[in-house]
């Protein structure tokens, strides 16, 4: 009766490899975790996914199925002298020819110098360590550490294989629900809404609804209700904070409007600070729109303010203002590309300034020649001197090349206009 009590998804943890859904791609023919299954050689490894993608559960399986003993520790429960007493138990069981599989939940929250604990045990055979994160391992666990294992890369389960769970847990009447209870098509659909992806939330929410139903069947309302709030697929700390904001940027970039909203609204939703999605704008405003509306970068800088002034929710109004904005505003990128220029020529970093436009502070720098001859340009026709400007050998240099979109169309015309003026007789 007991195991009835626990929640539905540790009663339908798979067993098997059969029972594991939506990671068709990891456990295919010839892939490494299905010949360590199939071979009962494992080796260290890090689970990289979305909660509720299988990675305990795969722990444990290859577990079983390599005869090693199972160890697990939560990184954020776990310190020092945990991690002490597991190797200590493992290095006894080593003695006897037992193995030892050490399963690290969000491993990601170990420190250097924990992470660092793992890497004499891991190579003398202490334990295969096997470790879950849900944050890209490339940022969060240390080259040394990453050097030692293979990084498998689970993904969010699919419509399909959330489909099969919820089939197994209707039909499984020892672990799952009463074989009778139906879950009406709408919820289903609501099921998968709500999970994003997440097995163990399925299923969580699952039973919630199947208790609101008391015998009836489970519809979507229900499962709405058992959900309560509504769930984004959204973690503002790890992958999906950069995952998101790239998409924003993009969509901004794209100049699609609705894009832009929706993952705005996405981030926001899901508690993102907005002054985090406006410092983005701010640099999205210079590197994509750009010259070619300079006010972009004020509007920008605007929704920065409101936001500070206002705080939130009041502020995201300036925010999705802010969004409209330069999601409709012409695009150029030539300023980046300018000062990629600009850095790019620099292989002439050492050669000198002209002497004919050196400052000229002291009358020793004076005696020099700096300054001398200098044309002050609001003495000349237009305002426009044809003094050079660059280091000799490099007239001519062009580094920015407007584009002929929004505001850059004028800016490209005076630009042409002063060259011609500068360089008279070269056609320009």
């Amino acid at each position: 009766m007991a195991g009835h009590r626990a929640p539905l998804a540790d009663r339908l943890r798979p067993e098997s490899l059969d029972d594991v859904h939506g990671q068709a791609g990891v456990l295919a023919e010839g892939s490494l975790l299905r010949t360590a299954f199939e071979e009962g050689a494992v080796p260290s490894l890090v689970l990289w996914g979305p909660p509720g993608t299988g990675k305990t559960t795969l722990a444990r399986l290859l577990s079983g199925k390599s005869g090693m003993a199972f160890e697990a520790l939560s990184a954020v429960t776990s310190g020092v002298k945990d991690v002490r007493e597991v190797i200590a138990r493992a290095k006894l069981r080593q003695d006897d020819g037992t193995g030892t599989l050490l399963f690290v939940d969000e491993i990601h929250r170990f420190n250097r110098s924990q992470q660092d604990a793992f890497l004499p045990h891991i190579e003398d055979g202490t334990i295969v360590l096997v470790g879950a994160t849900t944050e890209n391992p490339g940022f969060s666990l240390i080259g040394a550490l990453l050097s030692r294992v293979r990084v498998i890369q689970l993904e969010p389960l699919s419509e399909d294989a959330l489909g099969a769970i919820i089939d197994r847990a209707r039909s499984n009447r020892l672990h799952g629900l009463d074989g009778d209870t139906v879950v009406e098509d709408d919820a289903r659909q609501a099921l998968f809404a709500v999970a994003g992806g997440d097995g163990r939330k399925l299923l969580n929410i699952l039973e919630s609804a199947v208790h609101l139903a008391g015998g009836a069947p489970v519809t979507g309302d229900l499962v709405r209700e058992a959900a309560q709030t509504p769930l984004t697929a959204y973690n503002a700390s790890g992958d999906d904070r950069f995952d998101l904001l790239s998409a924003f940027h993009k969509s901004l970039r794209g100049s699609d409007v609705d894009a832009a909203l929706f993952w705005m609204g996405r981030m926001l939703v899901g508690g993102e600070d907005a002054l985090v999605i406006c410092r983005r704008m701010v640099a999205m405003a210079a590197e994509d729109v750009g010259l070619a509306d300079p006010r972009a970068l004020t509007v920008a800088l605007d929704a920065v303010r409101a936001v500070q002034f206002l705080g939130q929710p009041e502020g995201e109004l300036a925010v999705a203002e802010a969004v409209i904005y330069l999601a409709t505003a012409p695009k150029s990128n030539s300023a980046a590309l300018a000062l990629g220029a600009a850095k790019a020529a620099q292989a002439h970093s050492e050669d000198p300034v002209p002497l004919v436009i050196r400052n000229a502070p002291t009358r020793l720098a004076r005696e020099l020649g700096h300054g001398k001859g200098y044309e002050y340009p609001h003495d000349r026709p237009n305002s426009v001197s044809t003094q050079a400007y660059l280091p000799a050998g490099l007239e001519g240099l062009r580094l920015y090349d407007p584009k002929a979109v929004g505001d850059e169309r004028e800016t490209a015309r005076r630009l042409a206009w002063w060259r011609k003026l500068r360089h008279p007789g070269k056609g320009e």
